[in-house]
């Protein structure tokens, strides 16, 4: 009984996993949609320390979007385990890429179309290879979790590291570079989501009946996941003001997944419950979306299509015979001159300089 229970979590947080992309794909758009109509009627823009996008409806509709989405990513914590939740973002690469070619003009070329194939069979087999068991099942088990020495150095990381980024890198590199941004997102990501995790866990206890708002860990868990929150919003909105949709979501991706993975690996040790043939299986699904992203937004400059593609095939089919017409005409011109030489030559009676002029020649070829 128990573990068709734990099947019957494990594909509702899989649900909810999916309708979260779907939600937080759309949010991309709908908000760079609101920064572009800012920036067309001049006002200051959010990568230079404006807050205009606050009276923009496009962008609170992106927003409430990613709220939804970011509300169904909580509660698939809750069911699911963060190595399978985490991962199924890349379907939110997926939906932003779609709409983007519609909604912000950004072609989707045949790269494009390949990397969406390889995201959805890497998505696949990470939930076919994904762990189907929670390691931890209330919010005293999280305590102890959370006072290991592994994820305390983990989190102190975690946190001066986005202290310099912010403070020091940021000023200096935030208007030029990509990665900065993006990195302060995704390694106060990594402690969010084990915020959510904590939660989501303190959510089903209150639902079973257990009295979990005098817990104080409830409350830190709160407050972690709003400053983290917070912080994520802000400079996710500078890089989507300052750089291209099709790079930001990508690279947010990849760096927010590998912290995430990381930091459940340390925390929640959901992988010393998987197989090697598991691990395997979940590692190569990883990479293979993130060369399927990697083709989804690399070459997206370059026209390329299926038509195209015929097109120059058939190019290349009528230059090549007629290049090797040319050559065998040129190469009939050359023996018929060489041999009309010879027979001029035997006319004149010169049979020695003729031998001596074909020797010659069959030493130099």
């Amino acid at each position: 009984m128990g573990q068709d229970r734990g099947k019957y979590d494990f594909y509702i947080g899989l649900g909810l996993a999916i309708s979260s992309s779907i939600f937080i794909g759309g949010s991309f758009i709908l908000k760079k949609k609101g920064l572009l109509r800012l920036a067309r009627k001049g006002s200051m823009r959010a990568g230079q320390g404006g807050h205009a996008y606050l009276k923009e409806w496009l962008w609170w509709a992106g927003l409430l979007s990613m709220g939804a989405g970011e509300a169904a990513n909580f509660a698939a914590y809750a069911f699911a385990p963060a190595t399978l939740v985490t991962p199924l973002g890349a379907l939110s690469v997926l939906v932003s890429a779609v709409l983007s070619s519609y909604f912000l003009t950004e072609r989707l070329n045949l790269h494009g179309k390949l990397g969406c194939l390889l995201s959805i069979l890497g998505s696949t087999t990470m939930v076919i290879h994904a762990p189907q068991e929670e390691e931890i099942s209330s919010l005293e088990h999280m305590a102890r979790k959370l006072v290991d020495p592994g994820f305390l150095v983990f989190a102190t990381l975690v946190i001066i590291v986005a202290l310099i980024f912010i403070f020091v890198v940021g000023p200096r590199h935030g208007q030029t570079n990509i990665l900065v941004y993006i990195t302060i997102c995704s390694v106060i990501g990594a402690l969010s989501v084990s915020c959510v995790k904590g939660l989501g866990i303190a959510i089903k206890e209150a639902i079973a009946g257990k009295s979990v708002v005098g817990n104080p860990l409830a409350w830190i868990l709160l407050l972690g996941l709003v400053a983290c929150v917070s912080t994520q919003i802000n400079y996710l909105n500078k890089a989507l003001d300052i750089f291209n949709t099709s790079l930001v979501t990508p690279i947010y991706y990849v760096f927010f997944t590998t912290s995430v993975l990381t930091c459940s690996a340390i925390l929640f040790k959901e992988w010393e419950h998987m197989g090697t043939d598991d691990v395997i299986g979940t590692l190569s699904g990883f990479l293979t979306i993130i060369v399927g992203i990697f083709l989804l937004h690399a070459f997206k400059d370059i026209s390329v299509s299926l038509a195209t593609l015929a097109v120059s095939m058939r190019k290349e089919e009528k230059a090549f015979p007629a290049a090797n017409g040319m050559a065998s005409h040129h190469s009939y011109e050359l023996l018929h001159n060489d041999s009309t030489g010879d027979m001029e030559d035997r006319e004149m009676g010169l049979p020695f300089d003729s031998i001596s002029r074909r020797n010659g020649a069959m030493n130099a070829s």
